[in-house]
């Protein structure tokens, strides 16, 4: 079962950040995760997120696509059976985890 898939405003806006192959590849990425979005404790896929840099992150997970340098970062809606895009943006930093934090709110 495939989970539904929601980008937050905020996040659709994050993708004009990224060519068409590099969006190509993140929306494969999130695909796929869709399939099984669970945390890895539970099984899945989700790389879980907790307290990053200071930012209480608990209940987020993450993708990274390492060769574009992406971190997504995603959260699961249980009852709806929904993954909730929040970031889409370059891992060099920590500031992903400061966006996800605020718009996690």
């Amino acid at each position: 079962m495939s989970y539904n898939i929601d980008y937050l405003k905020d996040a659709r806006k994050d993708l004009r950040n990224f060519n068409n192959a590099e969006r190509e590849q993140i929306f494969a990425a999130i695909e796929k995760f869709a399939l099984n979005p669970l945390p890895k404790n539970e099984g899945g896929h989700g790389n879980p997120l907790g307290n990053k840099y200071g930012l209480n992150l608990t209940g987020l997970c993450k993708i990274t696509l390492k060769k574009l340098g992406i971190r997504i970062v995603y959260k699961l809606i249980r009852t709806e059976t929904a993954l909730q895009i929040l970031v889409i943006a370059a891992r060099a930093d920590e500031e992903v985890y400061k966006i996800a934090a605020k718009r996690n709110k």
